[in-house]
């Protein structure tokens, strides 16, 4: 068979939404203004984004990306291991380290790349990783990659982490793997719960903030908002929500950033984040220790939305965060409702199946801090409609 021959037809649910016309994915945006972007001439409010603290439109935050590369150039055209380590990402490393309190960190070209390197480092062969069923794609990638045993356990599930745990060797290493935020549910991973499971049965814990960073605890992610800092191990950060750039970063005791240093293979054989990036992302941890009010007028939009919403009678799971799950379970009628919304001027996220479990689908809506009363008024407006046309509530 010619390993092309899968190709021939395309990806069979995208041809067919595109012949109906819904098809929702790689749709270019020709500007974007934070709350609002602009497709061809039409202007939407958006609520897909995970600009979270509105930080892509802040000036500080542009003027250091334009500065970094006036001063270094576009990219550093190396590996950290070799030429592509600058003075900056060493101030970032330790600023972020301060910033989510552990000793040391390291930054990557991607969250992805995080999650890939640190699982595939560290898991080894007589090892368990065990993960939350809802964890990130990428997390679920850095198992794969890695050569110890992956373990999972259903959602937020504590008494199914503790058979888990409790059927493993008692001398084997073992690693627990969970988003601090669900990107999907929105959700928040129950720490207090999982960190004593975790020390009963001599498991580390790594807690994926890439959601959580600039939303929860002040902005220094979930272990600050329940306080149990010293309970997690390992906290990984993308810097592609929050910080208005790109990148990653992961952060724990120093012995154990030094090992996953040298041994992390997305890290030693990829280029470095561009100065361009490092600063943005700089910039922006500025803003969050200067600008605190941006993570409360996020937390408060997210709970004003949270009850609209349920007050129209939308189901939106059991989200704690601005991130906020419209379930609708029919894949056709949520391609329905995201392509009346889109022409209605609102721009939310169709999930369909592998992304999420094949009974479910849904629009995922994000909300931004700079989003204004009335444009979420008209979200809220758009949204009920759209609902009531299609029978979605």
């Amino acid at each position: 068979m010619d390993i092309f021959e899968k190709c021939a037809g395309g990806f069979t649910q995208a041809r067919e939404a595109r012949e109906a016309g819904l098809y929702p994915y790689f749709i270019p945006l020709t500007n974007n203004e934070g709350t609002e972007s602009i497709i061809g001439d039409h202007h939407l409010i958006m609520i897909g984004s995970n600009n979270y603290l509105g930080l892509t439109m802040h000036p500080k935050v542009r003027q250091a990306a334009i500065n970094a590369i006036e001063t270094y150039g576009p990219s550093c055209t190396g590996s950290r291991f070799l030429n592509g380590t600058l003075e900056l990402h060493l101030e970032l490393e330790r600023r972020l380290a301060r910033w989510v309190n552990k000793e040391a960190a390291i930054v990557f070209s991607t969250g992805y790349q995080v999650n890939i390197g640190t699982l595939s480092s560290l898991v080894g062969r007589d090892d368990f990783v065990i993960t939350d069923k809802e964890d990130h794609a990428s997390i679920i990638d850095g198992c794969k990659m890695a050569y110890g045993t992956m373990k999972r356990y259903n959602h937020n599930d504590m008494a199914g982490l503790e058979r888990v745990l409790a059927g493993l060797p008692k001398d084997a290493g073992k690693l627990v793997v969970v988003d601090g935020v669900f990107s999907m549910g929105g959700d928040i991973a129950p720490l207090p719960e999982i960190i004593p499971v975790c020390q009963r049965y001599g498991a580390r814990l790594m807690v994926d903030d890439a959601h959580s960073i600039g939303v929860l605890g002040g902005g220094h992610g979930t272990a600050a908002h329940f306080g149990v800092n010293a309970g997690v191990d390992l906290i990984m950060g993308t810097f592609s929500k929050s910080f208005a750039s790109l990148g990653g970063f992961l952060a724990g005791d120093r012995d154990v950033i030094d090992y996953v240093q040298h041994t992390a293979r997305s890290l030693i054989f990829s280029a470095s984040i561009p100065p361009s990036n490092a600063a943005a992302a700089l910039a922006a941890l500025d803003v969050m220790e200067t600008e605190p009010e941006r993570v409360a007028r996020l937390n408060e939009i997210a709970v004003f939305m949270h009850q609209r919403y349920r007050e129209l009678g939308f189901d939106i799971g059991n989200t704690q965060t601005p991130i906020v799950p419209i379930i609708i379970r029919d894949y056709e009628k949520t391609l329905m409702a995201w392509k009346t919304l889109f022409e209605a001027g609102v721009y939310a996220n169709p999930v369909i199946p592998p992304a999420v479990p094949p009974n479910l689908a849904l629009l995922r809506t994000s909300y931004i801090a700079t989003h204004t009363d009335e444009q979420l008024e008209r979200v809220l407006s758009v949204m009920e409609q759209v609902g009531k046309s299609l029978g979605i509530i």
